[in-house]
């Protein structure tokens, strides 16, 4: 059943190539600005570029690396995990938030300089296999595309990922895209240990023409998503655009701690929502 599932969403996808080397946006070239990596808390650091997170999370026994960016910005990351001191050969697992360019980019290029596993939900695993949105997707007919990911495992919502001492749990978080994920997990400093969420996208963005109104279940799930990320417990807030949740104030103040940081984003998730649904029912007048 997976395998069909996965075969009928290739099928349907949009032929446009991927263009190696391409810059996909007008935005990329600001969200690529190199970063210096850092620690946010316990084993848990920031090793993506300026506008796009990627997170790592160590072990004695390898490591977890959350999302790749951009397909420009494998390099950078691969270079932010040295710089802190770790290999790049012991990542050992590459999960994702949602497969879109921006942030399933580079996970081509980082699990074949790793041999890492990827887990995905199966939803995101059919974008990663074709490199582009699945017809279903809010963005089908303008994001763009991205180097495939042909290896790939799924994941179920409320799975463990674990490795080492580290167990992250999933959740899924549909609404922005179909596979949209959340990830939690604990990191510690000694006996303080923290509520990490690295919460998905939960923006209402389309192509032009798409309706969230047109289809009541996918608004109820998109509720539910944003639910789902103001109620998990939450220290420490992190997001796939570290802008949505404020991190780069956080830095600078050195403070990273907001236990009310998840239920402020859902709410602003909420609010943006309630007024997507408003315009296109205003445009349908």
């Amino acid at each position: 059943m997976i395998r069909l599932f996965i075969l009928l969403a290739l099928f349907a996808l949009p032929a446009t190539p991927f263009a190696a080397g391409a810059e996909p946006c007008a935005a990329c070239a600001e969200w690529n600005a190199p970063q210096m990596p850092f620690r946010v808390f316990g084993n848990t650091y920031y090793v993506g570029p300026h506008g796009l997170a990627a997170i790592l999370i160590t072990s004695d026994t390898g490591h977890i690396l959350i999302d790749g960016a951009l397909p420009q910005s494998a390099a950078l990351i691969a270079d932010n995990i040295a710089a802190l001191g770790f290999h790049l050969e012991d990542v050992k697992i590459i999960l994702n938030t949602h497969a879109h360019y921006d942030h399933a980019g580079g996970i081509a290029e980082l699990q074949q300089a790793t041999g890492a596993v990827v887990r995905a939900s199966l939803p995101s695993i059919a974008e990663m296999i074709g490199g582009a949105p699945t017809p279903d997707d809010p963005q089908a007919t303008t994001a763009d595309r991205f180097p495939p990911i042909p290896r790939a495992l799924p994941i179920k919502d409320g799975d463990a990922v674990m490795l080492g001492a580290n167990k992250l749990t999933a959740h899924f978080t549909p609404g922005h895209t179909p596979g949209g994920t959340t990830w939690t997990w604990d990191a510690c400093e000694g006996a303080v240990c923290r509520h990490m969420v690295y919460a998905d996208s939960l923006t209402a963005i389309s192509s032009p023409g798409f309706k969230f109104s047109a289809d009541e279940s996918r608004v109820a799930g998109f509720r539910r998503s944003i639910a789902t990320v103001a109620s998990l417990p939450c220290d420490i807030l992190l997001t796939p655009h570290p802008d949505a949740s404020g991190l780069w104030p956080r830095v600078a103040a050195k403070s990273f701690v907001d236990v009310n940081a998840c239920r402020r984003y859902a709410e602003a998730a909420s609010s943006g929502l309630d007024t997507r649904l408003a315009s296109e029912r205003t445009a349908g007048k």
